[in-house]
């Protein structure tokens, strides 16, 4: 199963990073052993200590008479190593190590069928840490939607059957810390609720 994942598809949140809005859909990876446990808890990794949360819809595929479809929807958490990302790229130096580390995705349990929205219906969802909501924002905000995603990656590598797209995450990040919080909501409902640990120590080697 891939986790393809699209940066800065939310106008305020490049703003805020201060990235240039992208002409196409900006393309990274995380592998399986980026998702955490259903229900978590979130373990903070050692090598950071700043860590950023990043809601987002998340697409399931299918292939359907040969192509690559999304045919459900729900949300999850796409972390960040901030300082890490912003030296590699003052380095000019690819960015999945502050990205694609392991526990940096989590991916809610329930999805919805695509199906059963009307036309055009916005699809809704917010974050809160610790009771207050930091992150909100809908499909229709998205720069590059849905079926423009999946033409684009489309024409790189083929997307397999389960495959998840996160399709980026609206203004609001920010740090997260030991004994947070958060919970996630698609169309009001809270679909996760997740705690926020502190990194585990290294092994010991004799």
């Amino acid at each position: 199963m891939k986790l393809v994942c699209i940066g800065r598809n939310y106008g305020a949140h490049a703003k805020e990073l201060g990235n240039a809005l992208p002409d196409e859909p900006v393309v990274f990876l995380k592998p399986e052993s980026a998702l955490i446990p259903k229900h978590g808890p979130i373990v903070l990794p050692t090598f950071s200590n700043d860590i950023q949360h990043e809601i987002e819809l998340v697409y399931s595929i299918i292939r359907k008479n040969g192509k690559a479809q999304a045919d459900k929807v729900s949300i999850g958490l796409d972390l960040t190593a901030r300082s890490l990302q912003k030296a590699l790229k003052d380095g000019g130096l690819p960015w999945e190590k502050s990205k694609s580390f392991d526990g940096s995705a989590y991916v809610a349990e329930a999805f919805t069928a695509l199906e059963s929205f009307p036309p055009g219906h916005h699809i809704d969802f917010l974050l809160k840490r610790n009771g207050i909501v930091v992150q909100s924002g809908h499909n229709g905000q998205m720069i590059f939607p849905i079926d423009t995603i999946i033409a684009d990656v489309e024409r790189y590598m083929l997307l397999d059957e389960g495959d998840l797209i996160f399709t980026g995450t609206p203004a609001g990040v920010g740090p997260i810390e030991a004994g947070d919080r958060l919970e996630g909501y698609l169309l009001g409902e809270l679909l996760f609720d997740l705690t926020v640990e502190q990194p585990k120590a290294p092994a010991s080697h004799r």
